[in-house]
């Protein structure tokens, strides 16, 4: 692992304290507090008191271990300035957050100059998280802790995509999705973010998503590249300020998605 970087043993203290705001208010019993945040395109965007209280937490953290470094934030935006960048998403998935379904999860990026270098996913209800430390990509759960590799040389008729929601489909009817659908062995909906690690864990091969944000991916890309995978926008370019975004497993075969998703543009 590079040494320059913060080390990983940090990352993991970020989680046990955002999972000491999340936590009690996903388990049943607890009165969340939700409002809407105001969306262009999104009739309903909600944020919980888990969302807001766990990032609070998570920018004391590293402002008071890293004063250098700038912090950018789903609920309260970018402080700060410096080489090293932390990107966070306390709750990603907060609709799922809100049902009682354990696919949310707390994500934490870390950006060198623009580059992401390392991440993490935690979910506190399953005690999972899914690590990038810089050269490795790690899963740990209750059961032990290995190496994340995904999964190759696999053909189109043979890959599991995932897409979080058919919905907004007729928004964009220029990116091809459902002829992609048509050309792979099953498509599922609804996973989140836990569909992202599982493209790292080598059980799913496709991961789109049409309308990310920085905080929504930073972390993603360097669990799944440093995996053996790849993220990018759909021109191919970075992917790490969002927009319609493209996870695969297997580097050969993301071409040829790409190819198929732009076949109109």
């Amino acid at each position: 692992m590079n040494t320059h970087h913060p080390d990983i043993a940090f990352f993991h203290q970020l989680a046990n304290r955002a999972a000491q705001e999340t936590l009690p208010r996903f388990l049943p019993g607890h009165t969340l507090s939700v409002d809407t945040k105001i969306k262009e395109g999104v009739s309903f965007d909600p944020v919980t008191d888990a969302d807001r209280q766990a990032e609070i937490a998570l920018r004391e953290m590293i402002s008071a271990a890293y004063p250098q470094h700038s912090i950018l934030g789903e609920e309260f935006g970018l402080t700060g300035e410096g080489d090293y960048q932390w990107i966070l998403d306390p709750v990603d998935g907060t609709r799922p957050f809100m049902l009682g379904l354990p696919v949310w999860g707390t994500l934490v990026g870390l950006t060198c100059r623009g580059t992401p270098v390392m991440g993490m996913m935690s979910q506190p209800c399953t005690g999972e998280r899914f690590w990038a430390d810089g050269e490795r990509s790690w899963h740990s759960s209750p059961h032990g802790t290995y190496v994340m590799k995904t999964r190759k040389n696999i053909t189109l008729a043979n890959a599991i995509l995932h897409t979080n929601s058919p919905e907004p489909m007729p928004r964009f009817p220029e990116i091809r999705l459902a002829d992609l659908m048509e050309k792979v062995l099953m498509t599922r909906f609804g996973g989140e973010c836990y569909a992202m690690a599982m493209v790292a864990a080598g059980k799913i091969d496709l991961c789109f998503d049409y309308t990310l944000q920085p905080y929504d991916i930073a972390a993603f890309i360097p669990i799944i590249e440093q995996a053996g995978g790849c993220v990018t926008t759909l021109d191919g370019g970075p992917a790490i300020q969002g927009g319609a975004v493209l996870a695969s497993g297997c580097p050969r075969l993301h071409q040829q998605v790409l190819t198929i998703l732009n076949k109109n543009i």
